[in-house]
């Protein structure tokens, strides 16, 4: 067990806090932000890794909600619109504009051109922010990408949105790590098993998922930010909510790159769902969405597989078919979506994304529902208005608790690299060069990490053959970032077994070393521990 998540286990039983969290997605994760940066007195548990569910098999987007417009939602667009900027503007190193290229195949249900006047109103509610859309015809598209196959194609255009150039698991850690940095007492791996109020404060049986210890969380606030677990943990809370949740399914599978080109490929698939094709570094990630589904525990299925290879096959013109073999690893996850009532269905199709808080007042409690990443400011300002409501003070309620550091520490960092050559140092496998990369990734932290290198250039190695990971951010990733789990740094706090296959990840002569540093004695369970995961059915 890490040193971290070892004294903040001990620490959980001790006292009260002012706000138990449970539930370390990205809900979570802004509301523990949030409230740690504010002065708050703030617990959080997960009783997985933190985005260990659906806050780590998204699409990686953060767009403004252009398919809304289909459904009127203009109020909803304009918000999203408005989030999206925002956060680009306060991560410009990680939230990025991105060009989705729209093929609209003949026959469509709108012509292209309809379509495009949507791209045009979609740029002006995102209020000028991004690139001008264009239209474009079916010959234009050709030329300017040359993988999509255009006989069919009426027509086209190019807008903008914007994209996590990282993963989503790593947006959602930093801040669980920004949290923490503010005093959170925040632990993976631990599970709620029930809480019940007494005397104004809740009392929450929690139990170590890894040792089996049970104990004590106490608080006189309690968030129920379990995601797609929300309700089931109101049951067991004896909570009643306005809204609940019903499940879309979605899947992605990762395959080397299919163009070189950093543009969004999107297409509408044979049924009319939306297909997209995203860059992801080295590699291509291609998926669709929205299958519905009765449980969040989701896997690919087959048919799955079958369907994203058939429409990729079809709707590009690639030199060879993509087969199971191309497959380098898969991504699948529920989006919770939020419904009012406590029974019936609703048109889940026409649900948007868009987040509910439940809170009830008299017992100081509030559920998350829904939501999406581009919001996810919101939701920590919203948290931290209805706890300030339930009576908690926060002593720096103006404190900016989101966003880059500012240019001063990044100007220290950027100069610092320059002089040392830091770029020179950049493996042949990484997709950018090292100083970009340790600035979003690792903030203020990259400064330390660029000494530690300077003085034992070592610390520059490249551990795993074919990722981009250095030595020295598999030490940080051990000191300061909860891995209680191999599958934690590879999946989550990295993306490694997203772009490498398990067999390379597995025959990487480093692979021994670097579960060595993140474990210590318990390196050989933990690496046999992964590959029982990876060959688990």
């Amino acid at each position: 067990m890490s040193n971290l998540r070892k004294s903040n286990i001990s620490k959980l039983p001790q006292g009260t806090y002012d706000v138990l969290i449970v539930g370390g997605g990205i809900n979570g994760a802004v509301s523990a932000a949030a409230l740690a940066a504010k002065g708050v007195k703030v617990a959080l548990i997960d009783k997985g890794d933190f985005a260990g569910f659906t806050s780590s098999n998204s699409s990686n987007l953060a767009w403004g909600g252009i398919k809304y417009l289909e459904s009127y939602e203009y109020g909803l667009v304009n918000k999203l619109c408005k989030s999206r900027n925002h956060l680009m503007r306060s991560y410009p190193s990680t939230v990025k504009e991105i060009r989705f290229l729209t093929s609209i195949q003949k026959g469509f249900r709108f012509p292209p051109l309809f379509i495009y006047m949507g791209t045009l109103l979609y740029w002006v509610m995102g209020r000028f922010f991004t690139k001008m859309p264009s239209y474009l015809s079916g010959d234009k598209i050709k030329s300017m990408e040359s993988v999509v196959n255009t006989q069919n194609v009426a027509g086209g255009f190019e807008y903008s949105d914007a994209y996590l150039y990282d993963n989503d698991a790593r947006f959602v850690f930093n801040f669980i790590r920004s949290s923490m940095s503010y005093g959170c007492i925040a632990a993976n791996y631990v599970e709620s098993l029930g809480s019940k109020r007494s005397d104004g404060i809740w009392h929450t049986k929690a139990k170590d998922c890894i040792s089996g210890q049970e104990f004590e969380v106490r608080s006189k606030v309690l968030i129920n930010a379990a995601g797609p677990f929300v309700d089931p943990l109101n049951v067991v809370n004896n909570e009643k909510t306005e809204h609940h949740h019903v499940f879309s399914k979605g899947i992605h599978l990762i395959v080397d790159r299919i163009t070189p080109s950093n543009k969004v490929l999107t297409f509408f698939a044979d049924d009319g769902r939306l297909f997209f094709v995203i860059p992801m570094g080295p590699k291509t990630c291609i998926g669709t969405t929205d299958t519905q589904v009765e449980s969040p525990i989701t896997h690919v299925t087959e048919k799955d597989r079958q369907f994203v290879l058939d429409n990729v096959n079809k709707l590009l013109a690639l030199e060879k078919p993509l087969t199971k073999d191309d497959i380098i690893s898969e991504r699948c996850g529920v989006r919770p979506l939020a419904i009012k009532g406590s029974g019936g269905k609703a048109d889940w199709v026409q649900l948007s994304r868009k987040h509910a808080i439940d809170s009830h007042d008299e017992h100081n409690y509030m559920s998350i529902f829904g939501g999406k990443l581009t919001d996810c400011i919101n939701v920590g300002d919203e948290v931290a208005a209805i706890v300030e409501k339930f009576g908690v003070s926060l002593p720096y309620n103006h404190y900016k608790w989101y966003g880059e550091p500012d240019d001063t520490v990044r100007d220290e960092f950027f100069h610092r690299a320059k002089l040392m050559g830091f770029d020179n140092l950049t493996p042949p496998t990484s997709s950018e060069p090292l100083t970009s990369r340790f600035w979003r990734r690792y903030g203020r932290n990259a400064i330390n990490m660029l000494e530690k290198i300077r003085e034992n250039p070592e610390k520059a190695e490249l551990l795993i053959e074919k990722s981009e990971y250095l030595r020295v951010e598999i030490e940080h990733a051990a000191e300061r970032e909860m891995v209680t789990k191999l599958e934690d740094f590879l999946r989550r706090r990295s993306k490694i077994s997203l772009v490498v296959r398990d067999e390379d990840i597995l025959g990487a002569p480093g692979l021994v070393e670097a579960c060595e540093i993140l474990f210590g004695n318990e390196a050989k369970a933990k690496l046999q521990e992964y590959k029982d995961s990876i060959s688990a059915p």
